[in-house]
């Protein structure tokens, strides 16, 4: 039986068509605010989707019957979605930048009960060239169990160009996998995720939206680089931080690298750095 608190909770929205077009046609307030307060949800999931996190397991090559740890972020994501489309978001969700993700596992989730999902939404103060970045930070808990916890940094605007531009990070790891991303990717993971952003499917619609080709999904890279992660160590993962430094185009081969001792990882396309980060098995 639902707790106290998540039976009076609101079922978390779908991914689906209907809310897609919320979020791509949201307009922002006029004019935006100088301030914003923190935005607080829950969300109710009655119970785990499991034959969806079953084929979310085969895609990505995760062993043994745990949820793998990424999958929780598409739990999370529709949380973060449902909050930013409440009126006190006043910003225009398409065309925000997923810049950095933190996911950590607490406690293994019982497969019939539901989970209370809590996301608090704060903006983050401007950055010294204007940039504009807000946090999203879901708990997910059972009863008086911790879950998972998700922290997902969105960029909002980009700043003005100021300062030398990055270095490429210096990187003495070992080269662990490589996959190439086929020109179906992004919608495979879409009927993964239920993700379904323009940017992600074809090369027409990622022009439509500005962009001069489709990219993967920056979950996707995260997803198979934990899975990657994963059978290298032979444990599951329990905690996976990344920075997602550059788009990975569809039809690109890219590489994971990892020092095993500190559990540092990097994800290259050709020369270029995509994605940073830092994992802890079980």
């Amino acid at each position: 039986m639902p707790t106290a608190s998540a039976a009076h909770a609101p079922a978390l929205p779908a991914m689906g068509v209907a809310t897609l077009l919320r979020a791509l046609f949201k307009r922002p307030q006029r004019p935006l605010p100088s301030q914003l307060a923190e935005l607080h949800s829950t969300y109710r999931l009655d119970r785990l989707p499991l034959d969806d996190i079953d084929r979310y397991r085969a895609a990505f090559g995760f062993s043994g019957g745990h949820v793998p740890l990424t999958w929780w972020y598409l739990v999370a994501q529709r949380a973060h979605l449902a909050t930013m489309l409440e009126p006190g978001f006043p910003f225009r969700i398409a065309g925000l930048v997923h810049v950095d993700n933190t996911l950590e596992a607490h406690s293994a989730p019982a497969h019939d009960a539901p989970l209370l999902l809590r996301t608090m939404l704060r903006l983050l103060p401007p950055s010294s060239t204007g940039a504009l970045r807000c946090v999203l930070e879901t708990s997910g808990s059972s009863g008086d169990r911790a879950v998972f916890t998700c922290t997902s940094t969105y960029l909002i605007r980009r700043g003005g160009k100021g300062g030398p531009k990055p270095a490429e990070p210096e990187f003495a790891g070992t080269q662990v996998a490589q996959w190439t991303l086929d020109p179906a990717a992004g919608r495979r993971y879409a009927r993964l995720s239920g993700d379904w952003n323009p940017i992600h499917l074809y090369g027409w619609s990622a022009r439509l939206m500005g962009m001069r080709a489709p990219i993967i999904h920056g979950m996707h890279t995260l997803a198979a680089s934990c899975a990657a992660l994963e059978r290298v160590g032979g444990r599951p993962a329990m905690r996976i931080a990344c920075r997602f430094r550059a788009p990975v185009a569809l039809g690109r081969t890219v590489s994971l690298w990892t020092e095993l001792e500190t559990g540092e990882f990097m994800v290259k396309v050709d020369d270029r750095t995509a994605v940073t980060g830092q994992h802890a098995l079980a």
